[in-house]
């Protein structure tokens, strides 16, 4: 058998930590789906644009706007006036959306620190130093990559 290429060996780890916020934000009430997690986890903490979304997302503006739609129904997040474009809206986390947040970020300390246990303090930081160097080419929407 061959082994996994980096992309799988890379997608392996976020699955799982992906799994675990999913799980706590559960079983603490939170109804929020995975395609709607992983928009609602690229929005901008000055709002993002609903055609940003859907690229950083890869999905069409149209299952974008439907995740938001969704999202707004919610409580997770907020339509509100682009202030640099009066005709255009941002997508903002809303109450909700901030509180699941909250709710997930112990979630994925804990599990980085689970990585930490397992690679060792050093393996790991230099896991990160290489992931962010990577990010440099792989993410258009990082202030690093430009």
């Amino acid at each position: 058998m061959t082994e996994p290429n980096t992309g799988l060996l890379l997608f392996y780890p976020y699955r799982a930590l992906e799994s675990r916020v999913l799980a706590a934000l559960a079983a603490a009430g939170f109804d929020i789906t995975l395609a709607q997690a992983r928009l609602l986890q690229r929005v901008a903490d000055q709002g993002s644009r609903l055609t940003e979304l859907a690229a950083q997302a890869q999905v069409t503006k149209q299952a974008a706007g439907e995740l938001v739609d969704q999202l707004v129904l919610r409580g997770y997040a907020e339509r509100v006036p682009d202030p640099r474009d009066g005709r255009a809206r941002l997508v903002r986390l809303a109450g909700r959306g901030r509180q699941a947040v909250a709710t997930a970020a112990p979630v994925v300390a804990a599990v980085e620190a689970e990585w930490t246990a397992h690679l060792g303090a050093d393996a790991m930081a230099d896991l990160r130093r290489a992931l962010l160097r990577l990010r440099q080419i792989t993410d258009p929407w990082s202030s690093e990559g430009r």
